[in-house]
């Protein structure tokens, strides 16, 4: 749990911000669809991402899922947002995206 920093009167003054009502008001409905917005929202923005990486490094689908060590189908899936990346090919996504350049080197020599 992070740490919090402030007082009791910095929270309630924040508190005074917000339209309590209307959250009260709020449906169940109207939450789920919010949700579900979110979700739809975050896998595009996933599908962005994997897309955005494996065209930085100017890679096939098929060359960049040769260089991962993981199926083509799962870099369509990917790029897609039916899937997200997961564990080391996520990890290994996240180098690529900030060292694009000491990656190819790295396995140029291989």
């Amino acid at each position: 749990m992070p740490i919090v920093k402030g007082t009791i009167e910095k929270a309630r003054r924040k508190a005074r911000l917000f339209d309590w009502s209307r959250v009260d008001k709020t449906s169940e409905a109207e939450i789920a669809r919010h949700a579900a917005a979110d979700e739809a929202a975050a896998k595009r923005d996933a599908a962005a991402w994997a897309r955005r990486v494996r065209k930085r490094v100017g890679l096939s689908q098929a060359a960049f899922a040769a260089r991962l060590g993981v199926p083509v189908t799962s870099v369509r899936d990917w790029e897609k947002g039916k899937r997200a990346p997961r564990g080391a090919a996520r990890a290994f996504m996240r180098v690529i995206d900030r060292e694009p350049e000491a990656v190819l080197r790295a396995l140029a020599a291989e």
